[in-house]
C-alpha cells in the first residue's frame, strides 16, 4: 500500500515546490489547533489576570514561551501559505478544471 501509494505515484513532470503550499497549509492548520488547545488550558480571559496568565504560560509552563511563539507565529506563517496558495492557483488557472477546484475547497 505505501509503495503503491507513495513511491510509484504518478506526478506531472512539470510539479515544482510551488505546489507544496497546500499540505503546508493542512500543517500549519494542526499546528495551530494543537498549540491552541495547550495555551487554552494555561489561560485565563479574565480582563484582570489575562496578562499575568500569558506570563504564567512563558514562565512557568515547560516550554510554553515556545508553544506561544510557535502559535504566533504559525499564525503569520499560515496566511502566507494561503496567499501564495490562492496566488499560484489564479496564475495557473488551476479553478478553470472545476472538479480539481473542488476537491480543494
Amino acid at each position: 500500500i505505501i509503495n503503491h501509494s507513495f513511491i510509484d505515484l504518478p506526478t506531472p513532470s512539470n510539479i515544482s515546490a510551488w505546489w507544496n503550499f497546500g499540505s503546508l497549509l493542512g500543517f500549519c492548520l494542526i499546528v495551530q489547533i494543537m498549540t491552541g488547545l495547550f495555551l487554552a488550558m494555561h489561560y485565563t480571559s479574565d480582563t484582570t489576570t489575562a496578562f499575568s496568565s500569558v506570563a504564567h504560560i512563558c514562565r512557568d509552563v515547560n516550554y510554553g514561551w515556545l508553544i506561544r511563539y510557535m502559535h504566533a507565529n504559525g499564525a503569520s506563517l499560515f496566511f502566507i501559505c494561503l496567499y501564495l496558495h490562492v496566488g499560484r492557483g489564479m496564475y495557473y488557472g488551476s479553478y478553470l478544471s472545476y472538479e480539481t477546484w473542488n476537491i480543494g475547497i
